[in-house]
């Protein structure tokens, strides 16, 4: 049986109403699609469960993902396909944290410091075409 993302979002607000935390964080974002394959993030290994850590009592959700190769050149889009997507699905009190996995990336300091940035990433939405290709990654597959 398959949830509906509009499925999870109600289970989501539930546990939180009700302060019981059980929600596999994971199922946000595993169906985002990347740039540059007709694969997921999570069918690539992108992104894993053990790299998904909240905090209920702080609010917080902080999500690391590991780039493909240690070069990508999509390893922004993807931070940022992976953040549009949470703070679209969790209630506002959440802080998101989206950062690649040390070591794993030439950029890593760079692309983790635009990701932190909330000015660099609401400029970032803010591109029509950018934008676009975001909603292109979190739409599923055809």
């Amino acid at each position: 049986m398959r949830i509906s993302s509009r499925g999870l979002l109600l289970c989501a607000w539930l546990c939180f109403a009700s302060g019981v935390f059980f929600l596999d964080f994971l199922h946000l974002i595993r169906s985002i699609n990347d740039p540059e394959h007709p694969l997921t993030l999570e069918e690539l290994n992108v992104v894993e469960q053990v790299r998904v850590k909240v905090n209920d009592a702080e609010s917080t959700v902080s999500v690391e993902f590991t780039p493909t190769i240690p070069h990508c050149s999509m390893a922004t889009l993807i931070g940022l396909s992976v953040k549009v997507k949470l703070i679209r699905s969790l209630p506002e009190r959440f802080k998101v944290d989206v950062h690649i996995t040390p070591g794993t990336h030439a950029s890593e300091h760079a692309v983790n410091k635009q990701l932190a940035d909330k000015e660099r990433v609401a400029a970032a939405l803010e591109n029509n075409h950018l934008l676009e290709v975001v909603n292109q990654c979190l739409s599923g597959r055809p």
